[in-house]
């Protein structure tokens, strides 16, 4: 088996344990070829802990290393480090945990567009990344401004939204969230609009290192954070990410590969140990024949759990999104909703 068939094995066979993976200098007591040589190595490659030689292009690693003089002791560090991760993932799960861990993730946020909650029997679940896919002008953006305000008031959970674009408006999202206080009293829904509005974190972010920055101080934030039911985070909300990768793909160097997966990641990670429901939105480039498809390529497209395409019917307001991969609804089936404006 070669190297990267065995990293591959490794992942599907197991998951990272939730303690933190350490700095590789740290693995060279127990493994003596883990010396100086192989970490200046992985260091030049921006490889510095356990974490991110996992998610390192393991492929691309190999083929430097036996451009190298040393390339088998190179190659030698590189499989002990792989051993080490083996040793790190959980074990085999039986039905019971996993039927313990599925019930754990059994909170639906409906988005508050009836069309997308009915694809996704009943909304965005956590634990998943869930990917809105479509054009400029089909409705990402609302959709996702419409699902932070009906989970801030429904829920009354924390959401944080991760703004590219300059689409974040607070006024719009203020006048969302109005509808949907029952209370007669304008004193009181003064107070409930305030609360709500308040539990909408917005943080700006223009290129793809601040993206996983910004990823890295959340997952830190929620694992120091004291859990209590009424401030959890619920929802974490990309608009857009592919505004974010698409400027460091393409060309000869692969370092934009790299940054992707790790992006996507860190996104599952979220999602997977915090039991956080994270909605990303995708732009759509030409495919076959003319016919809109997802960007970022066939390496995203195993990233998220769910994907939907939304688009605008012409000449009407209603859109139509449909389902291009969900675990258990068909591929094609689609449906109708109106968006408040």
């Amino acid at each position: 088996m070669c190297l990267w068939e065995e990293k591959l094995v490794l992942q599907s066979r197991c998951r990272l344990s939730e303690k933190e993976m350490p700095p590789l200098k740290s693995l060279q007591q127990e493994y003596p070829a883990i010396d100086a040589r192989f970490l200046h190595f992985c260091t030049s490659r921006g490889i510095i802990s356990v974490e991110d030689f996992l998610i390192h292009d393991l492929n691309e690693l190999v083929a430097f290393a036996e451009q190298d003089p040393d390339s088998e002791d190179l190659k030698k560090g590189i499989l002990l480090v792989l051993s080490y991760i083996d040793g790190q993932h959980q074990s085999w799960r039986n039905g019971l945990e996993l039927l313990q861990d599925a019930e754990r993730n059994n909170l639906v946020l409906s988005t508050g567009c009836d069309g997308i909650d009915f694809l996704l029997q009943g909304g965005l679940h956590e634990g998943q990344l869930t990917e809105l896919v479509g054009s400029s002008s089909s409705g990402k953006t609302q959709v996702c401004l419409q699902a932070a305000s009906n989970i801030a008031v429904k829920y009354m959970g924390t959401v944080m939204f991760l703004d590219s674009c300059n689409s974040f408006s607070a006024k719009h999202i203020a006048h969302l969230i109005s509808p949907l206080l029952t209370t007669r009293s304008k004193e009181v829904k003064e107070r409930s609009l305030q609360r709500a509005m308040s539990k909408i974190l917005c943080q700006s972010v223009f290129d793809i290192f601040t993206l996983l920055h910004e990823l890295n101080q959340l997952d830190t934030l929620l694992r120091s954070e004291v859990k209590s039911k009424e401030g959890k985070m619920h929802l974490l909300i990309i608009d857009s990410v592919s505004s974010l990768i698409t400027p460091v793909l393409g060309g000869r160097d692969s370092n934009g590969h790299s940054l992707m997966t790790s992006a996507g990641f860190l996104l599952k990670k979220l999602a997977n140990e915090h039991n956080l429901s994270v909605l990303v939105t995708n732009h759509t480039v030409g495919g076959e024949r003319g016919i809109p498809k997802p960007a970022l390529g066939e390496s995203w497209k195993s990233i998220p759990h769910v994907r939907l395409m939304l688009s605008r019917e012409s000449g009407s307001s209603s859109r139509k999104v449909s389902v291009l991969k969900h675990p258990s609804v068909a591929s094609g089936v689609s449906a109708y909703f109106e968006l408040f404006t």
